[in-house]
């Protein structure tokens, strides 16, 4: 496929390569754009950019703008593809530029060519009747987008900005061949059937309030999974070497301006004050182990230090942005901080990546690795980001993990390697990260006494593993569609009597399994068993345990799996046998 960019250069390559589909996902929304225009001519255009999977464009229309809708624009696009119309790439001046969007009226173009440097060359992109201000790339002609579909319409603040002014976004996805798009929706309905927010509720998981949205409510089965997590964290860290730490939530303005956070991080902070005194509460952890660190001498026999802690952050996240228990305001970081020499630098990389992949693998999900470079809004000399740069490179070359370069997407004080985990859908999350930090420890003036006596300064890394507990388990949630494994199900066994005069024999074995620390629960309620057992796999546990009259009189029980039906009659000592198989 041919790809588009400024000055008419024009560049090969397939759909799967990533930077094809980022313009062909952007052609497409410019598609959508002409289809709107060609409809409603009056609707002013914003932004259309290619995003994970798909596209999206925002507009301003003169009406209300909704779902029922978007059939009349997807067949104005059909009508669009079918023109076979071949995209061109030009550019004005400035000036020409501004003035070419102000005659159309197209305010938010001309907002942003202004904004845009002096004397900069501006690039247009044309397909058909068609121009669009944009940096593109696009594929060369509109031919090759042969199934796309409009997915859904919402709001959303121009630039972000709640202060701004609410325009419509459609979202939209495409690809070369109609057989792609089918799979697509199909894995978009199963999506839609595993959705955490439908299942956590549905499981009685967690809730958000009113009163606090943002702020995720785990409720008493959300809570066990959620200790369950950290209880296998706890120990995973303790056989690591870790040292558990907890630090304030709140801290004064001065340590955040030390940090870089304040200057560089202050929109996304919550703040207060306290005796005159400003004061923020933490969206990170890292310079409250700081303190510690500094809290008294240290030696270098004591490095690499490992201080881990399962902190409460908080940030300043947009309303239009939260989303149940994936973007939140609130979150529980299993944040960790290890100071360390130069020497063990490139070790204690590899050593992290590799508890990394025993957890990602505990869980079933196959990951891959970027490392993000220096961003414009970063601190520190380019040597010291070179160096850090190269020890994340060289740290994986090592193992043999291959990665792959995200330019410019880095934190402000170092680089960083990003896991992104693959669930059962194909899909990817960004969990968890290694960053590489120069910067704090100087910041900060954290020293340690060398084998030489004198004082010298050491590295640290920034890590998380989950990345954050809350959106971890809405990973799993949606990854394993509710239907925990057994060791990670809040209620791992379901005790059906058959009716209330089996109850007692039913509390005798709910004895027997919480005795070897089984989770179970008895449905008391006065239903019969085909009810029952429905119920019980609506709510996804594991195992089903059925007592009656034949029970009872042998000492046995009958057991359902969640998926693979009846297992027939056992013991309880067997049935316990064949738990314990799986949950090594």
């Amino acid at each position: 496929m041919k790809v588009i960019c400024r000055n008419n250069e024009i560049r090969e390559g397939s759909f799967e390569e990533s930077w094809v589909k980022e313009a062909f996902w952007h052609t497409s929304a410019h598609v959508l754009a002409q289809a709107v225009k060609r409809l409603y001519p009056e609707t002013k255009c914003a932004i259309g950019p290619a995003i994970e999977k798909g596209f999206y464009y925002d507009f301003e229309f003169s009406f209300a703008f909704g779902e029922e809708h978007l059939q009349e624009v997807e067949l104005e696009m059909r009508k669009i593809v079918k023109e076979t119309l071949t995209v061109q790439a030009y550019e004005m001046s400035r000036e020409d530029a501004i003035a070419y969007m102000k005659e159309r009226d197209e305010v938010y173009k001309v907002e942003m060519i202004e904004n845009l440097p002096e004397n900069e060359e501006i690039s247009f992109y044309k397909q058909g009747d068609y121009v669009e201000f944009c940096a593109g790339p696009h594929i060369s002609n509109t031919c090759h987008i042969k199934a796309f579909k409009l997915l859904s319409v919402a709001g959303a603040y121009w630039r972000g900005d709640e202060k701004s002014k609410m325009l419509t976004r459609i979202y939209g996805i495409s690809f070369p061949k109609a057989s792609e798009l089918e799979t697509y929706l199909k894995l978009l309905e199963e999506a839609k059937l595993r959705d955490h927010r439908k299942l956590g509720r549905e499981l009685g998981l967690f809730t958000m309030f009113e009163e606090g949205p943002g702020f995720p409510v785990f409720l008493p089965k959300g809570m066990i999974l959620k200790n369950l997590l950290i209880d296998y964290w706890r120990r995973i860290h303790v056989r690591e070497g870790y040292q558990e730490i907890s630090t304030p939530i709140m801290l004064d303005r001065g340590l955040w301006e030390t940090s870089g956070h304040w200057g560089h991080y202050r929109e996304n902070m919550y703040t207060t004050v306290i005796d005159e005194v400003d004061f923020a509460i933490k969206p990170m952890s890292c310079p409250g182990g700081m303190l510690i660190y500094k809290s008294q001498p240290r030696s270098y026999r004591e490095l690499p230090l490992r201080l881990a802690e399962l902190g409460l952050v908080h940030r300043n996240e947009k309303s239009g942005t939260l989303h149940g228990l994936m973007r939140v305001r609130a979150l529980t970081q299993d944040d960790a901080h290890i100071f360390m020499t130069e020497e063990q630098i490139i070790p204690e990389i590899q050593k992290v990546a590799r508890l990394i992949d025993e957890v990602y693998s505990q869980f079933g999900f196959e990951y891959s690795v970027e490392v993000s470079t220096r961003p414009e809004n970063s601190i520190g000399t380019e040597e010291e980001w070179e160096l850090a740069t190269n020890a994340l490179k060289n740290a994986m070359d090592a193992m043999n993990i291959p990665y792959s370069i995200n330019e410019g997407d880095g934190a402000f004080y170092g680089p960083k390697l990003d896991f992104h985990l693959k669930d059962s859908l194909g899909r990817t999350w960004q969990c968890g990260t290694i960053q590489l930090d120069f910067q704090l420890p100087q910041r900060f003036d954290i020293k340690y006494v060398g084998q030489d006596g004198m004082e010298h300064r050491p590295i640290m890394i920034h890590r998380v593993v989950f990345g954050s507990i809350e959106r971890f388990i809405g990973i799993l949630i949606e990854h394993y569609a509710g239907k925990f494994p057994l060791w990670l199900a809040p209620v791992q066994v379901k005790i059906l009597p058959i009716a209330d005069r089996f109850v007692p024999y039913a509390e005798d074995v709910s004895a027997k399994l919480k005795a070897v620390g089984l989770r179970c629960e008895i449905d008391y309620r006065a239903e019969k068993i085909g009810y029952k057992i429905r119920e019980a796999q609506l709510d996804k546990v594991p195992y089903m345990v059925i007592v009656g009259q034949k029970e009872q009189e042998d000492g046995m029980i009958a057991v359902r799996k969640r998926d693979g039906g009846d297992m027939g009659s056992m013991s309880v000592a067997e049935f316990l046998e064949n738990a314990k198989k799986q949950m090594e």
